[in-house]
C-alpha cells in the first residue's frame, strides 16, 4: 500500500473534493482487485455483460459528450448537472465510467476527471482501479503530475488498490513534469508493496531518466530488465539512447543502436532520430549525417525531427554548406521545414562565418509562412558579429520590438560581440547599460563581450570597472573574464595590473590558463619587465600550465625588449625540449632580440634556419634581420637581403627600404631606394625620408640632405625634428654652419620646436668652425627654452671654446656642469685639456687629468696626447 503521506502533495491545493476520500453516506466503496482470476470479478462481469452493451456505447458518447461541453475547468455542480443521466447506468455497470474517464484522459482534461470521480463516489457509483487509473491518465497527460500522484496517494483511503498501470502511469506523470527522483521512488515503492514493474513501467522510468539528463541511470534501468525477465522494446532503447544524447554521450547512444538488431529489433525513425541528435550534441556531423543515409535503407522515413537533428549536427561541425543542402533537400521529400529548421541552418552559417547566408534565411522565413522569433534575430545578430558587421547587429537588434519580439540576454550579448569585434566599445557599454532598463538580466557572456570590447578600444580603466561591478550584478567572472581584462592591462601597459589580476584569479577560484599567462607576460614585455616575465613563465611549470608558442613568444619579446639577446636565444633553443614549435612570430622576436645586441650574424643565422623549421620568414623577418646588418654597419648584406625578399615571395614595405636606406652609407645609394618605392606602388614617408638624410648625413652629404628636406613638403610628406636634426647634422659634418642655424632658424616657421638634439647639432656646426660666441649663445637659448643642455651640449660648446682660444670659458663650462647634474664624459676632458693645451696652461690640463679617476672617466690616447701637447708648450722648468 501506498502511505497518503508518501508524496508531499496538498490535496486541498490541487482541487480534489475530500468527499472522495470518505465514501459514499451509507454504504463504503468496495474493495476492487487489480489482480485477474478472481472468480467474483468474473461472475460480476457475466452478469452485467448483456444487458448493458447497449448502455455501455449509449452512455459513453452522451456522457462524454455533455462533459466535453463544459470545457477544461467547469464546476463540481456543472459535472454533476451533465452525469445526472449516466450515475444510474453506471451504477448498474461501472465500465461505462471506465470508458468515459478514458475518454476525458484522451482530451487531457485532469479536472474533469477528478469531478467526475467525485460525483461517482458521490452517487454511489463503485470506484475501482480502472476509473482511478484512468483519471490519472488523464493528470499525466495534462501535465498534471502532482495532481496525479495526489490521486495515487488517496486510493488506499478510497479502499482501492494500486496495480501496475497505476505506477506506470505516476512514474510517466513524473516524467512528463521531470521529476525523475519521484519515478524512481515510485519504482523502488513497487517491490515493497509486491506489484512487479512491466516493460511499460521500466519504459516510464528511464523516460524520466531522459527528461532529467541521467544517462546512467537510465543505462542502469536498460540493464536490470533481463534481470527481471523483461524484455526491452523500441521504446525503451530510443528513450535510453535520447537519455545518453541529453548527457552528451554519443558513443553510448551508437552502441546501443547496434544492439538492437542483435536482440531482434528493429530501429524506428524515433530512434534514429534520438541517435542523430546524439551526434549532433557530441559534435559528431559526420556521424549524424551518416545515420540519415541509414534510414532509408531501413525502410524508415525521415521526419522533419531527423532534418532538424541533422542540420543541428552540421551547425556544432561549422558545415553550412551541408546545412544548407539538408534545408534545400527537404521539399524534395515532402518535408516543410519548420522554425527550428530555419533556425539551425542559420546557426550554422553563423559559426561558418556565412552573415549573408544566414540573413537571406531570415528573409525567406516570412515567404515560408513562418514568422522569426528571438531564436532567429539571435542567430542573425550572431552571423553579423562573428565579421565585425556591428551595424547590420544593431539594425537587427532595433527591428525586433517591430516584430513584437523582446530581445534577451543572448541577442544582447551577440550584439555588444558585433560591437566589440568592430572596435566599437562605446555602443557595446551602451547596450550593456540600457539592458536593465529593457528588463534583461546581463550574464557572464554578456560582460565578457563587453569588457573585450573595452580592452580593443585601449580602455583599461573601464574593462576594470566592468570586472568589479560583476559581485554587484551577481555575475561570477570566469577564465575568459579575467583574460580579457588582463589583456586590457596589457595593450594599456599597465603591466603591475596585469600581474595583480593574474594573482587573484586562484582566490576567486578561477584556473589561470595559457592566454591569462600570455596576456601577462606580453604586459610585463611592454613594461620593460623582462624579469618579471621569465618567473612568470617559470610558474607555468609549477602551475601545472603547459607553456605553448604564444607564451614563448612573449616572453622572448620580453627578453628582446630589455635587450637580452642570450635569454631570448636561450628560450629559443628550450622550446623543442618543452615540445613546443618556434614559428614565425618566434624567430622575429628571436631576430629583433639579436638586433638590438648588435649580433648581425646571429641574426643572419636564425634568418637562414628558418627554412629547415619550416617556417617561412615575412618581411617582419628580413626587416629584423636588415636592421640588424644595418647597426652592425653591413649595408652590402642588409641590401642583399632586400634582393632576395622576391625570390622568397615576401613583399618589401616601407618598414623594409627604411631599414635598407638607414644601412646606406652614402646618400646617393639612400635616393637610388628612395627612388624605386613608386615602382613598388610604396610611397615614401617620414621615415622613409629620416633615413635617407640620415644616410646623407653620415656620408657628408649636405647638399642631398638639404634636397631631400625641401623635397618633402612636394611629396606631402611633413617634415619634423627628426629630419631637421639629421639635415643641421650632415651641414655640421660638412663645416656648413651658417646653413645649420639658417636650419634652426626656419623650424618655428615648419611649427616645429626645436629640442636638445637640434641644438647640440647647431651648437657642433658652431664648434667645427671655431663660433664659440655662437656656440654659447645656442648653449644659452637652451636654457631660455626651457630644454635640459647634456653631455654633448656641453662637450660641443667646450669643444668650441678650445678651438676659439677660450681656455677660461671651456673650464668655467666644465666647472657648472655638476650643478646642471650632467656627468662630463672623456670627450668633454679632452676638449677641456686641449682648450688648457692651447692656451698654455698646463698645470690645469696635468690637474684635470688627474681629477678624472674622481668621475669615473677613463683617460684615453687623446687625453695624454693633449696634455703632453701641453707641457711641450712650456718651458723645461715648468717641471719644477
Amino acid at each position: 500500500m501506498v502511505a497518503s503521506g508518501r508524496f508531499a502533495v496538498c490535496q486541498s491545493e490541487l482541487g480534489i473534493s475530500s468527499s472522495f476520500c470518505r465514501g459514499p453516506p451509507t454504504a463504503g466503496l468496495q474493495t476492487v482487485s487489480a489482480r485477474p482470476g478472481k472468480p467474483w470479478q468474473a461472475v460480476r462481469t457475466k452478469l452485467t455483460s448483456r444487458s448493458s452493451r447497449n448502455d455501455h456505447q449509449a452512455s459513453q458518447g452522451s456522457g462524454l459528450d455533455a462533459l466535453l461541453s463544459l470545457g477544461p475547468t467547469p464546476t463540481e455542480a456543472e459535472v454533476s448537472s451533465a452525469l445526472q443521466a449516466d450515475v444510474g447506468r453506471w451504477r448498474r455497470n461501472p465500465r461505462l465510467a471506465t470508458a468515459v474517464l478514458g475518454g476525458l484522459a484522451r482530451k487531457r482534461l485532469p479536472d474533469v476527471s477528478i469531478h467526475v470521480l467525485t460525483v461517482m463516489q458521490a452517487n454511489r457509483v463503485e470506484v475501482d482501479v480502472y476509473h482511478c487509473n484512468a483519471a490519472m491518465s488523464a493528470c499525466e497527460k495534462g501535465g498534471q503530475w502532482q495532481l496525479a500522484l495526489n490521486l495515487m496517494s488517496l486510493m488506499p483511503e478510497a479502499r482501492v488498490v494500486s496495480d501496475k498501470i497505476t505506477y506506470s502511469v505516476a512514474i510517466s506523470a513524473c516524467e512528463k513534469g521531470g521529476k525523475w527522483q519521484l519515478a524512481l521512488n515510485l519504482m523502488s515503492l513497487m517491490c515493497e508493496v509486491r506489484v512487479v514493474p512491466d516493460t511499460i513501467t521500466y519504459n516510464a522510468a528511464i523516460s524520466a531518466c531522459e527528461k532529467g539528463s541521467q544517462w546512467t541511470l537510465a543505462l542502469n534501468l536498460l540493464s536490470l530488465m533481463p534481470e527481471v525477465r523483461l524484455v526491452p522494446n523500441e521504446i525503451t532503447y530510443s528513450a535510453t539512447i535520447s537519455a545518453c544524447e541529453k548527457g552528451g554521450q554519443w558513443q553510448q547512444a551508437l552502441n546501443l543502436l547496434s544492439l538492437m538488431p542483435e536482440v531482434g529489433l528493429v530501429p524506428n525513425q524515433i530512434t534514429y532520430n534520438a541517435a542523430i541528435s546524439a551526434c549532433s550534441k557530441g559534435g559528431q556531423w559526420q556521424m549524424a549525417l551518416n545515420l540519415l543515409n541509414l534510414i532509408p535503407e531501413a525502410k524508415l522515413v525521415p521526419d522533419k525531427i531527423t532534418y532538424n537533428a541533422a542540420i543541428s549536427a552540421c551547425e556544432k561541425g561549422s558545415q553550412w554548406q551541408i546545412a544548407l543542402n539538408l534545408l534545400s533537400l527537404m521539399p524534395e521529400v515532402r518535408l516543410v521545414p519548420n522554425k527550428i529548421t530555419y533556425n539551425a541552418a542559420m546557426s550554422a552559417c553563423e559559426k561558418g562565418g556565412q552573415w549573408l547566408q544566414a540573413l537571406n534565411l531570415l528573409s525567406l522565413m516570412p515567404e515560408a509562412r513562418l514568422v522569426p522569433d528571438e531564436i532567429s534575430y539571435s542567430a542573425a545578430i550572431s552571423a553579423c558579429e562573428k565579421i565585425g558587421q556591428w551595424q547590420l547587429a544593431l539594425n537587427l537588434l532595433s527591428l525586433m520590438p517591430e516584430a513584437r519580439l523582446v530581445p534577451d540576454t543572448i541577442t544582447y550579448s551577440a550584439a555588444i560581440s558585433a560591437c566589440e569585434k568592430g572596435g566599437q566599445w562605446q555602443l557595446a557599454l551602451n547596450l550593456l547599460s540600457l539592458m536593465p532598463e529593457v528588463g534583461v538580466v546581463s550574464d557572464r557572456i554578456t560582460y565578457n563581450a563587453a569588457i573585450s570590447a573595452c580592452e580593443k578600444g585601449g580602455q583599461w580603466q573601464l574593462a576594470l570597472s566592468l570586472l568589479s561591478t560583476m559581485p554587484l550584478a551577481r555575475v561570477v567572472p570566469n577564465q575568459i573574464t579575467y583574460n580579457a581584462a588582463i589583456s586590457a592591462c596589457e595593450k594599456g601597459c599597465q603591466w603591475q595590473l596585469a600581474v595583480q589580476l593574474l594573482s587573484l584569479m586562484p582566490e576567486a577560484g578561477v584556473v589561470p590558463n595559457q592566454i591569462s599567462f600570455s596576456a601577462a607576460i606580453s604586459a610585463c614585455s611592454k613594461g620593460g619587465e623582462w624579469q618579471l616575465a621569465l618567473n612568470l613563465l617559470s610558474l607555468m611549470a609549477e602551475v601545472g600550465v603547459v607553456r605553448n608558442e604564444i607564451t614563448y613568444n612573449a616572453a622572448i619579446s620580453a627578453c628582446e625588449k630589455g635587450g637580452q639577446w642570450q635569454l631570448a636565444l636561450s628560450l629559443l633553443s628550450q622550446m623543442p625540449d618543452a615540445m613546443v614549435v618556434p614559428d614565425k612570430i618566434t624567430y622575429n622576436a628571436a631576430i629583433s632580440a639579436c638586433e638590438k645586441g648588435y649580433k648581425w650574424k646571429l641574426a643572419l643565422n636564425l634568418l637562414s634556419v628558418m627554412p629547415q623549421a619550416r617556417v617561412m620568414p615575412d618581411e617582419i623577418t628580413y626587416n629584423a634581420a636588415m636592421s640588424a646588418c644595418e647597426k652592425g654597419g653591413e649595408w652590402q648584406l642588409a641590401l642583399h637581403l632586400m634582393s632576395l625578399m622576391p625570390e622568397a615571395r615576401v613583399v618589401p614595405d616601407h618598414i623594409t627600404y627604411s631599414a635598407a636606406i638607414s644601412a646606406c652609407e652614402k646618400g646617393q645609394l639612400a635616393l637610388n631606394l628612395l627612388s624605386r618605392m613608386p615602382e613598388a606602388r610604396l610611397m615614401p614617408d617620414k621615415i622613409t625620408y629620416s633615413a635617407a638624410i640620415s644616410a646623407c648625413e653620415k656620408g657628408y652629404e649636405w647638399e642631398l640632405a638639404l634636397n631631400l628636406l625641401i623635397r618633402m613638403p612636394q611629396a606631402r610628406v611633413v617634415s619634423d625634428e627628426i629630419n631637421y636634426s639629421s639635415t643641421i647634422s650632415a651641414c655640421e659634418k660638412c663645416g656648413r654652419w651658417q646653413l645649420a642655424l639658417n636650419l634652426l632658424c626656419l623650424l618655428p616657421e615648419a611649427r616645429l620646436v626645436p629640442n636638445e638634439i637640434i641644438y647640440n647639432a647647431a651648437i657642433s656646426a658652431c664648434e667645427k668652425v671655431g663660433e664659440w660666441q655662437l656656440a654659447m649663445n645656442l648653449l644659452g637659448l637652451i636654457h631660455k627654452v626651457r630644454l635640459v643642455p647634456d653631455e654633448i651640449s656641453y662637450s660641443a660648446a667646450i669643444s668650441a671654446c678650445e678651438k676659439g682660444g677660450q681656455w677660461q670659458l671651456a673650464l668655467n663650462l666644465l666647472c657648472l656642469m655638476p650643478e646642471a647634474k650632467v656627468v662630463p664624459s672623456q670627450i668633454t676632458y679632452n676638449a677641456a685639456i686641449s682648450a688648457c693645451e692651447k692656451g698654455g696652461q698646463w698645470q690645469m690640463a696635468l690637474n684635470l687629468i688627474s681629477s678624472m679617476p674622481e668621475v669615473r672617466v677613463v683617460p684615453n690616447e687623446i687625453t695624454y696626447n693633449a696634455a703632453i701637447s701641453a707641457c711641450e708648450r712650456a718651458t723645461s722648468g715648468s717641471w719644477h
